[in-house]
C-alpha cells in the first residue's frame, strides 16, 4: 500500500524565555493512502501543531515529513505552498473564507492561485457548492451565510483542487451537534468519492470513531495508534 504521509522523528521545539518547550516529540509514522485518519489527545498534546508540520505549514525542529514523495524540509516558503496548492486540501475551525468574495469565488480561490481562474473552474465550484447543498446560494457573501453554510463553503474550496490529502483541525468545532454531524458526512462523503486521505485534529471521539485509523498523543508523542478494518469504521 501506497504512504501519502511519512512522518520520521520530527521534533518542533519553541523557545519561551530561557526554555525550551518541546511540543512535538520525536514522532514516527506513516498514513496510508485514502484511509481517514484522526488524531486526538488532551489540549496542549501537540495535534495542531503536529497537523501543521504535516501540512507544510510549519517546519520542524528536526525530523522529516514526506508528503506525497515530496520531502517538505529542504523546500523554501514558497516551494512548501506550491506544494500545498497542488496536492493538500485544508478544513479550520473558523472556515477562513474571504469575506470579499461571494461562496463561489472563496471556492475557487486555491485555483485562482494557480492562475486558473477559467470559466470550466467556475462551472467546477457550483457543482462542488451543489454537493454540498448550496447551489443556489453561490454567489451570497460570507456574511450572508450562517456558521454551517460557511463551513459547507470551505469544504467544497479544500476539494476544488482535487486534493491527494485533506486536513482538517477541529472542523465541527464551531458547530451545533445537528449542523456538525452534516459536516461531518459530507466530508467522508467526499473523501470516499475522490479517494482522498483524510487526516484530522478532534476533540471529538465519536467523529474519531468514524476514522479507519485513530492516533492517540500525549505530551507530544504517540500514546497510541489504532488501526480499524472497513467494517469498523462508521461513515
Amino acid at each position: 500500500m501506497n504512504h501519502i504521509l511519512k512522518l520520521n522523528k520530527l521534533t518542533r521545539q519553541f523557545k519561551s524565555g530561557d526554555k525550551t518547550l518541546t511540543v512535538v516529540d520525536n514522532v514516527t509514522f506513516e498514513i496510508e493512502e485514502g484511509i481517514s485518519c484522526a488524531i486526538v489527545g488532551p489540549s496542549g498534546s501537540g495535534k495542531t501543531t503536529l497537523l501543521g508540520l504535516s501540512a507544510g505549514l510549519d517546519q520542524s525542529t528536526s525530523g522529516d515529513v514526506t508528503l506525497n514523495g515530496i520531502n517538505l524540509n529542504p523546500l523554501t516558503e514558497d516551494q512548501r505552498a506550491e506544494v500545498r496548492n497542488r496536492h493538500v486540501g485544508f478544513v479550520f475551525q473558523t472556515f477562513q473564507l474571504v469575506p470579499t468574495l461571494t461562496a463561489v469565488e472563496n471556492v475557487m480561490v486555491p485555483l485562482e492561485l494557480r492562475g486558473e481562474a477559467t470559466n470550466k473552474v467556475r462551472e467546477r465550484a457550483i457543482e462542488l457548492l451543489t454537493e454540498v447543498g448550496l447551489g443556489e446560494r453561490s454567489h451570497h457573501y460570507p456574511t450572508q451565510l450562517s456558521g454551517g453554510e460557511q463551513q459547507r463553503v470551505a469544504v467544497a474550496r479544500a476539494f476544488i483542487n482535487n486534493p491527494k490529502i485533506l486536513f482538517a483541525d477541529e472542523p465541527t468545532g464551531n458547530l451545533d451537534s445537528e449542523t456538525g454531524e452534516h459536516i461531518e458526512n459530507l466530508i467522508f462523503d467526499l473523501n470516499r468519492k475522490q479517494g482522498t486521505t483524510l487526516v484530522l485534529v478532534t476533540h471529538d471521539l465519536d467523529l474519531a470513531d468514524k476514522c479507519d485509523r485513530v492516533i492517540k498523543l500525549k505530551n507530544g508523542e504517540v500514546d497510541s495508534d489504532v488501526f480499524k478494518s472497513s467494517e469498523e469504521a462508521v461513515a
